[in-house]
Order: C-alpha cells, then structure tokens, then sequence
C-alpha cells in the first residue's frame, strides 16, 4: 500500500480540501495520513522537505500535489 500524507494549516480551503480528499482516496490503495501543520508543527520540515509549497497539498509517493490555495509555508511558519 502506497502512503499519502495530507497536510494543511486548519484554514477553511484547507478544511474543505481535507473533506474532499477523504471522500475520493481509495483506501484500498494508499494508506492516508492527516497532518494538521497549524497543530503539529514540528512536521513543517518534513512537508518542506518533500517539497510541499503550500497547503493544502496531498503527498503521494514522489508527488507533491498543491490543492488550490490555502497558504504558503512561510505563512504556516508564522
């Protein structure tokens, strides 16, 4: 099973897109974890490191997909 990661800042697209996401992922296929980076902010590096650039964004694999525009990650930083 391939893991996902879904990370976001908690911010109402980003709430949203989680919604979404749930919905439509297999399960049978990806094994998905949620990561609140607004509540978890010791994963900020780890998002950056695979390359995420803004949240929300859905990690699958090698791909980093952006999910419309919630927030840059300077923005999560603070």
């Amino acid at each position: 099973m391939t893991k996902a990661v879904f990370y976001h800042a908690g911010c109402p697209v980003c709430v949203n897109a989680e919604e979404r996401i749930t919905e439509i992922v297999d399960r049978n296929k990806y094994d998905v974890e949620i990561v609140h980076l607004g509540n978890d902010k010791g994963r900020i590096a780890e998002a950056e490191a695979v390359g995420v650039k803004s949240v929300p964004a859905l990690v699958l694999g090698n791909d980093v997909l952006h999910i419309n525009y919630g927030a840059s990650m300077a923005d999560v930083k603070g």
